[in-house]
């Protein structure tokens, strides 16, 4: 009750009044700068990026391929390791969307809609997800390829990694 009575006394104490516009100001006065000042967080995208001049699927082979070969040389016989991957397309953006669905009877109407972020020109998609480059194959040069255990291992190996079947995975012995 004694904060209800503070409110309804507000208009004849001047001070108190004061005090309380003055917070109220305040408040606005920081939601507004808040909107202005960057929060500071990392704002990259997600991906690879183009550097250099070579493109976010380059970079994606390469990183792939180099993150394979020191894998497959822990195998136990693999010897030198040498891997050599194809990507069939670019990383594909997934949007997200909104939709509502009439049914009317024997019909049924399905209406879907990009969400839309931002505000006056600065309107993008919202992504939703960033699908990696599709992996097509694999060659793989290996010292240990004499060893059909060191090859199966291999095969079993890219083929988990890269979520491939082994068909598309050629093994071969690494040239000296």
């Amino acid at each position: 009750m004694e904060v209800a009575e503070k409110f309804r006394d507000l208009p004849k104490d001047k001070k108190l009044l004061a005090v309380v516009m003055f917070l109220g100001i305040a408040g606005l006065i920081f939601i507004m700068l808040s909107a202005v000042i960057p929060d500071g967080k990392n704002t990259e995208t997600v991906g690879y990026s183009e550097e250099n001049g070579v493109n976010s699927t380059e970079n994606f082979r390469i990183d792939t391929e180099k993150r394979l070969e020191e894998f497959l040389k822990n195998i136990d016989g693999a010897g030198d390791v040498k891997v050599c991957i194809t990507v069939a397309t670019d990383q594909r953006y997934v949007y997200a969307t909104e939709g509502k669905r009439n049914q009317s009877g024997n019909t049924t109407e399905e209406e879907k809609k990009y969400v839309i972020i931002g505000n006056g020109s600065e309107k993008t998609a919202l992504v939703e997800t960033v699908q990696p480059p599709a992996i097509t194959g694999a060659v793989v040069a290996c010292s240990g390829y004499d060893s059909p255990a060191v090859q199966e291992q291999i095969y079993k190996a890219t083929s988990a990694v890269l979520g491939i079947s082994t068909g598309k995975i050629y093994v071969t012995k690494l040239k000296h």
